[in-house]
């Protein structure tokens, strides 16, 4: 279909083929819910969006969930799970088109699910992935540029998060928004149903590091996560497995027990003393948000720049904040795309001063270096992939890969 696609595109004239794009998007989609028989009326549904935070708070409410008795479905960037089954995410894209989503929902339906977590994107609603996927709850985690070339704008970006609150259930949905962010009263106007607003200034007795704990209406809560962004997502988990009834204790209980969340700032064993994180982290916000819950160590930072041709505004942000936080940086490949590599590369590391940085361009190179550099207390921060199964290269190229994995693996090799 991909390679149809492309041959189409060249065949006709460019802007035919744009304004001809919404309509076969929608028309996909809506053969999908007819043909598997509109499944999201068959099962709750709990939508999540915003730039950060969807994949952690997808797999803290599902595990609220679950240790509650809940059969659950998941769809979102780190993995597919129906009931007791599940598969890595390997799209390359959090919420998949071609009817993906709606037989997602139809087998969840057969499989005797009570609910489906899913990661709803604003690309996913520019190509009307999220039509008939009716919303029992839609979470709003926060919002700050990115996709700005695919979108045309910010306020396009904004305008494609906004629109999926439109798939709320408008007898019993509800919109749940973190009211911290700059944009929390955009999406609050949006929708004139129920709102159930959360903000860290509920909480009680913060601390976020090394793990996390808080008092909450007078609970105490604990979580082997750590990190001010983590407490919000954990807040946005407790506030909508209360909206669906389950017990104060049960989701105490999940929450200190959630020691991981793949690609999310994911702790990999080791011998040496030292941290070794993964994550997925790949905006300005959310590199400042890990470098920060590591800030009182030595760090040594792996960086790279998501998707080349896209996003080119925050190569030298990216660049900047690295500088600015690490003690030494490396800069390497990450998913160049049909972009030179060593360019997007050039354009990052002005701000990082010579002394402090490093250029490898082969990834399982520069993550080797970074491990040989560790001290005893440091920490080595690999950003940009998380669970990302590919780097993408010119001309199609996917090569299989997996930072945790080659961790592992050099770490074996050190033995």
């Amino acid at each position: 279909m991909d390679s149809l696609l492309r041959k189409i595109e060249k065949l006709v004239p460019t802007k035919i083929y744009h304004l001809a794009q919404p309509t076969y998007h929608f028309g996909l989609t809506l053969v999908g819910a007819i043909k598997y028989g509109f499944p999201a009326n068959k099962i709750k549904i709990i939508g999540i969006t915003g730039t950060k935070g969807k994949s952690s708070t997808t797999e803290l409410i599902n595990y609220i969930l679950e240790t509650a008795g809940k059969k659950t479905a998941v769809s979102g960037t780190i993995r597919f799970k129906i009931g007791n089954e599940e598969r890595p995410n390997k799209y390359k894209m959090s919420m998949p088109g071609r009817f993906f989503m709606q037989k997602f929902l139809s087998d969840a339906v057969k499989a005797g699910c009570e609910y489906a977590v899913i990661e709803m994107t604003s690309e996913g609603s520019k190509q009307f992935r999220h039509k008939f996927i009716y919303t029992d709850a839609f979470i709003f985690t926060n919002l700050s540029p990115e996709h700005i070339e695919s979108h045309g704008s910010y306020e396009s970006y904004q305008k494609a998060k906004v629109r999926m609150i439109k798939n709320l259930n408008k007898k019993k949905g509800v919109l749940i928004v973190n009211e911290d962010d700059r944009e929390a009263e955009v999406f609050k106007s949006s929708y004139k149903g129920v709102k159930i607003p959360y903000s860290i200034f509920e909480l009680e007795d913060i601390q976020t590091e090394p793990n996390i704990s808080f008092t909450f209406q007078k609970e105490t809560f604990t979580s082997p996560l750590q990190g001010k962004f983590n407490v919000y997502n954990i807040l946005a988990a407790i506030k909508t497995a209360a909206h669906f009834d389950i017990p104060l204790n049960i989701i105490q209980k999940a929450i200190a027990e959630k020691a991981e969340i793949a690609g999310r700032v994911q702790k990999i064993n080791n011998n040496l003393g030292a941290d070794i994180v993964v994550d997925y982290a790949h905006t300005p916000d959310s590199l400042i948000a890990l470098y920060e819950s590591f800030k009182d160590k030595r760090t040594v930072c792996i960086l790279g720049n998501t998707g080349g041709g896209r996003d080119t505004w925050k190569r030298p942000k990216m660049g900047e904040i690295a500088g600015s936080y690490c003690n030494h940086v490396i800069l390497t490949n990450e998913d160049p795309y049909d972009e030179d590599p060593m360019q997007i590369i050039n354009e990052m590391k002005e701000p990082v001063s010579k002394d402090k940085l490093e250029i490898i361009l082969d990834r399982r190179e520069a993550i080797k270096k970074g491990i040989s550099l560790l001290k005893h207390g440091d920490a080595l921060l690999i950003t940009g992939k998380g669970t990302d199964p590919y780097i993408m290269e010119a001309h199609g190229k996917k090569t299989p890969w997996s930072d945790s994995q080659v961790v592992t693996e050099i770490l074996e090799e050190l033995k």
